[in-house]
């Protein structure tokens, strides 16, 4: 197969696999190798590796939360220069994992996964929040727990700062609740990753681009049901017909609330009627 095949063939793997066996810092460089299907993936796999070694030495004979977070931000963030991008947040370089450890800068989602991959390999519990608006990261030991913002070097975060989070999002009456520190999988932090991409395409206007963003991330996360619907909505608006009743009628297969089978069933009724 060709460059661009097989990376899509290694993608549904990902797709059929399940959650816990997704190598996330793996699945990212296959993702941003898409736009750069001649770059050989190997030295940045040994970057990575390189990171896990410089904090598995550090780390001897360490074993507290404090301990094992400041060495966590050391080997990521002031060994190596990584570092949140403040002047070009909306670049798109900076949700590409290649481009990320080219540059040593990205968004949080793209930092956490460096951070997720590089405390995974010390055995450590590490997972990315289903926090909205911002991603973190929440890691355990013994019994103590630390919220970690990638995008401030890992700096751990309190109940107040994640509070102040929350209400940037424009609700400023918001309280934390217990679901805003579940962990995500690691297929949602990969389609969250996307999604950064597709958003700003979407932002700039550029739907061509988006669906075949969102192509990515139905490779990773075919059950996603949300995923097909925005892209038979977005394929509709391309006047790409055929791929929109194609991707509705996945939607439709997923659903299991009668008001958005209904909705979406009268779409599709509607679409149908297009067809050439």
């Amino acid at each position: 197969m060709a460059g661009k095949e097989k990376i899509q063939a290694l993608l549904r793997q990902v797709g059929e696999a399940l959650d816990q066996d997704i190598d996330i810092a793996e699945t990212a460089l296959l993702l941003a190798s898409l736009d750069r299907p001649g770059v050989s993936l190997g030295r940045y796999r040994d970057h990575l590796n390189l990171i896990i070694d410089d904090l598995a030495r550090a780390v001897t004979g360490m074993d507290s939360l404090d301990e094992r977070v400041a060495a966590l931000n050391d080997a990521v963030f002031t060994a190596y220069g990584y570092e949140g991008d403040r002047r070009t947040f909306d670049d798109l370089q900076n949700a590409n994992l290649i481009r990320v450890i080219d540059r040593r800068r990205g968004l949080p989602v793209a930092l956490g996964i460096l951070m997720i991959h590089t405390a995974r390999a010390q055995g450590w519990d590490i997972a990315g929040l289903r926090f909205p608006g911002h991603f973190l990261l929440r890691m355990d030991h013994r019994g103590q727990r630390a919220i970690l913002d990638p995008f401030e070097k890992g700096e751990p975060k309190s109940a107040a700062d994640l509070r102040i989070l929350l209400r940037a999002q424009g609700d400023e009456e918001a309280e934390l609740h217990p679901e805003h520190y579940e962990a995500a999988s690691d297929r949602e932090v990969l389609v969250r990753l996307q999604n950064n991409i597709k958003l700003r395409q979407t932002q700039r206007g550029d739907n061509l681009a988006a669906v075949t963003t969102l192509d990515t991330m139905l490779w990773i996360a075919p059950q996603d049901k949300n995923l097909w619907r925005e892209k038979a909505l977005l394929a509709a608006q391309l006047g790409r017909i055929d791929g929109a009743v194609a991707a509705l009628e996945e939607y439709i297969l997923r659903e299991t609330l009668d008001g958005p089978r209904h909705d979406a069933a009268l779409l599709l009724q509607k679409l149908r009627g297009q067809e050439a």
